[in-house]
This record gives structure tokens, C-alpha cells and sequence, in this order.
């Protein structure tokens, strides 16, 4: 894996990504108009300050996730990745660049979702907002490397949008959102714990409710990252040229 090549792919996705607004605009405003809508639902109680903060990271994932894994199997589907992968350029060097790219997406996608549910929705955050605001990224940057390694089992777009409740939507049921998981059966508190996104959300939801809580969070969020580098590593292994 070479730091030149791995770039040089993240600066052509950039790139990509500035002549597609319809995507740029499905990660940045889909996410903000999502929070608003939960804070107009619940505006005069203090639902949205209990349950906001543990979608402000769920939304972007969601989000990234889709984005991610489409335009990866668009890229093996129209030839370009065989075509790339004749060059010197490796796998890990094509999925390091796609990190990278929807990487820096996911940090601004998070910091305008964030920036957007505390000063102009009023969530109301007991700890750092940095700190929430670092769950956010964490969580938005699983859902594009996760997004990256599911895209390798998909022959389809539809394929891998079918992706999207069977690898999301049991983490989203699992994660404490809407029973707290030490309150769930023993056997799925179990798959709970393995799960990347119970810790994303214990983390937010530890931040909006203790302001003494930073050491805890950054745990989780450690434990969120390593979920997101062992999904690039498989990733680059599993990453096939071309779509039968």
C-alpha cells in the first residue's frame, strides 16, 4: 500500500465528488433535515435532548453507508476499478483512497449535523460538544467503511442497497435506542456488545447526560474506529475487480 497512491485515489473521488451536488446534498442536508424534522416532532419536551444525540450519529452513518457502498460497486461495475487495478495501484491502495475521501465527507457531514441539532434545533448537551461532536465523525466514518466492505459482496446497486437493513437495522434495533441494552435478553445483549454501533450510542448518549464523561466516551469511540479499520482491512481483502 503506497501513501502516493492512496492520495492520488482519495483526489479523484474528491473530485468526483464535486461535480455530483445530488450527492453532496444526500450527505450534508439529508442528515440536518433529518434531526429537524425529530426536533419539530418533539419540540415542548424533552424527548429530542433524550434520543437526539444517539441519531446525530445514527443518521450519517446511515447516510454514508449507503452513499459509499453504491459508488464502490459502480466503480467495479463500469470497469474503472479493473482498469485502475492494471496499474500499480493495489487494493488496499483503491479502498484506503475511498476511506479517505468519504472519510473527509463524513467529518464535514458530522460537523454540520452537529453544529446544526445544538444551535439551531437547541439539543441540549450536558458534556463536551466537541466530544459529541467527535461521536458523530467516529460513526459517520464507520458507515463509509463498512459502506466499502459490504459493496464487495453486491452484484447490483439494488443488491447493495439491500444491504442496508440487513447489516444496519439489527444494530439500530440492538444499540440501546429504544430499550437500554442491559435491559435486553442475555443472548442479544451478547450480539449487542459486538455490534460497532451500541458503543457509538452509549457514547452519545453518555455525553448528552454527563458532563464528567469524557475518558468513557473516548473508549467507545476508540472501540467505533477499530471496528472501522478491521472494516477497510477486510475491504481490501474481499474487493473483487469486476462484477460477474
Amino acid at each position: 500500500m503506497s501513501a502516493r497512491l492512496t492520495t492520488a485515489t482519495a483526489r479523484r473521488v474528491v473530485a468526483q465528488l464535486r461535480h455530483d451536488p445530488r450527492t453532496i446534498g444526500l450527505m450534508i442536508v439529508v442528515p440536518c433535515g433529518l434531526i429537524g424534522l425529530l426536533a419539530w416532532m418533539f419540540s415542548g419536551t424533552d424527548e429530542f435532548d433524550r434520543i437526539g444525540a444517539p441519531l446525530l450519529g445514527i443518521f450519517p452513518f446511515v447516510v454514508m453507508f449507503l452513499v459509499t457502498s453504491v459508488a464502490t460497486l459502480r466503480e467495479r461495475q463500469s470497469g474503472t476499478l479493473e482498469r485502475l487495478l492494471a496499474m500499480p495501484l493495489g487494493k488496499g491502495d483503491f479502498v484506503g483512497g475511498y476511506a479517505v475521501a468519504f472519510g473527509v465527507m463524513a467529518v464535514i457531514q458530522a460537523v454540520v449535523a452537529s453544529a446544526f441539532a445544538i444551535l439551531v434545533c437547541g439539543l441540549d448537551v450536558a458534556g463536551p460538544v466537541w466530544l459529541l461532536g467527535a461521536v458523530a465523525v467516529a460513526n459517520a466514518v464507520l458507515g463509509c467503511t463498512l459502506g466499502l466492505f459490504v459493496s464487495a459482496f453486491a452484484a447490483t446497486e439494488f443488491q447493495a442497497v439491500q444491504f442496508l437493513p440487513a447489516v444496519v437495522l439489527p444494530q439500530f434495533l440492538l444499540c440501546g435506542l429504544f430499550l437500554p441494552r442491559d435491559q435486553l435478553p442475555d443472548v442479544l445483549h451478547a450480539i449487542s456488545s459486538v455490534l460497532p454501533l451500541s458503543y457509538a450510542v452509549d457514547a452519545a448518549t453518555a455525553v448528552t447526560t454527563n458532563p464528567e464523561v469524557t475518558s468513557g466516551a473516548l473508549a467507545d469511540i476508540a472501540v467505533v474506529l477499530g471496528f472501522a479499520v478491521a472494516a477497510v482491512v477486510l475491504g481490501a481483502a474481499t474487493l473483487r475487480r469486476r462484477t460477474p
